[in-house]
């Protein structure tokens, strides 16, 4: 029988590289703080429903890419497909409408589940830290959360970002724009690819955003959505522009970015990084003031992004950012003979109660097959105990940086270690 192995498109997380992931948790964490949006956790599986009213049911989320089950009672659930749907139901189900507005949320690692094609930074289930903004139509929130995903990435060490942003109007001034974008494309309809010959009828934004050759040739004499844009949108992305110019936030304006979900209105935007090729898009968001509306609440503006942990670590290791490794532990215990042993663990259970790491062996190694294994731990100490220790009342310590040797109190080996740790 074969061994069970993970399913595609997955990745497993090892001792050895979880410390990276903590990294970036802590980092986005403290961007977060920073910019005063506070962490929220909704549940893994969300109703089949919530996906489809919001994301678009003509979209490649909901047509190809959900993981969609019915549960005992024949309810049709959904694995996480995205981030921003759930937090606003999230805003609404909890009444965060009642308090204070804006309400500013983030989220932090969430497994997010989508059959796609694996490849480089693209997998079936992958984490993501967003930010969701609900209750205000300000612009200059919008070169806020800009502004916070550029801070996150910034303090992670990446560089040659690079920041695109459009506006796709809201449904007033789009209608008029989607029949333009049909009329241009519908004596070219033989030459778009099978998925853009559907989206022609059902979403012919999405025209613009494929990526195939052909349709990418097509779309560069497209109409141009600027050019249709009401009174207020207009205003919005000049006040947008305006603002990242205050903040020296260099961009792009890219009339073919769209993103690829029903809910988005206005702005949208792409920061980009080429260590991945195809695979460059580091961080999207963008406007989304009929969401709410769509779940049945009340008209409330919103804005927000997403961004995948995997391809941040992806990107990292390509530019050789240092990221931390396994620490191991301060202190590993070595012991020889049975009631060396016994000492050994009661040690270890008060040397962890005052906060100072510590293990030892439970394979009844030799000394020697002990110390080797301490080294790999690694250990910063060894704590040796023996019978002739345990008779003297003191233990030999062994530091693992010098290969120094001395013999203190068993009395007094909580504090030396804890003044040790602290001098580090």
């Amino acid at each position: 029988m074969a061994n069970i192995q993970r399913p595609r498109g997955t990745l497993d997380v090892n001792p050895s590289d979880s410390p990276s992931w903590r990294y970036i948790k802590e980092v986005a964490q403290q961007v977060s703080d920073l910019f005063g949006y506070g962490e929220i956790i909704t549940p893994t599986i969300e109703h089949t429903e919530l996906f489809e009213r919001t994301v678009g049911e003509t979209t490649d989320i909901v047509e190809k890419e959900m993981y969609t089950f019915e549960d005992r009672s024949g309810r049709s659930l959904t694995l996480r497909a995205e981030g921003t749907a759930p937090a606003a139901r999230l805003y609404l189900e909890e009444k965060l409408y009642a308090e204070a507005q804006p309400v500013k949320l983030s989220y932090i690692g969430w497994p997010i589940f989508r059959y796609e094609r694996p490849q480089a930074g693209r997998l079936r289930e992958h984490h993501q830290f967003g930010v969701e903004c609900f209750g205000s139509k300000d612009p200059a929130l919008d070169a806020e959360i800009i502004l916070l995903a550029l801070e996150f990435l910034t303090r992670l060490g990446l560089s040659d970002l690079e920041v695109l942003i459009n506006n796709i109007g809201c449904p007033e001034c789009r209608s008029d724009y989607r029949q333009m974008l049909r009329e241009y494309y519908e004596s070219s309809l033989n030459a778009l690819c099978t998925d853009c010959r559907r989206r022609y009828d059902t979403n012919p934004l999405r025209l613009l955003d494929c990526k195939k050759e052909s349709c990418v040739h097509l779309s560069q004499n497209a109409p141009r959505m600027r050019n249709y844009l009401c009174d207020e949108c207009s205003g919005h992305f000049k006040n947008l522009q305006t603002y990242l110019d205050d903040f020296d936030v260099e961009y792009q304006l890219d009339d073919s970015l769209v993103r690829g979900l029903d809910y988005y209105t206005k702005t949208v935007f792409e920061i980009t990084h080429d260590a991945l090729g195809a695979q460059d898009v580091v961080c999207g968001g963008g406007r989304y003031d009929g969401l709410i509306e769509m779940l049945g609440g009340d008209a409330t503006p919103g804005v927000g992004f997403g961004m995948g942990m995997e391809r941040l670590l992806l990107i990292m290791q390509h530019e050789e950012i240092p990221l931390p490794s396994q620490s191991g532990i301060d202190a590993f215990v070595v012991t020889i003979g049975d009631e060396a042993k016994r000492a050994a663990l009661s040690l270890i259970n008060e040397l962890r109660t005052n906060e100072i790491s510590a293990d030892t062996d439970y394979l009844d190694r030799s000394v020697r097959a002990q110390m080797r294994y301490a080294d790999k731990y690694p250990a910063r100490f060894v704590l040796i105990m023996g019978e002739d220790e345990l008779d003297r009342g003191v233990i030999a310590v062994r530091d693992m940086e010098d290969g120094s040797q001395t013999e203190i109190s068993d009395q007094e080996i909580v504090s030396y270690l804890r003044s040790m740790k602290l001098g580090q």
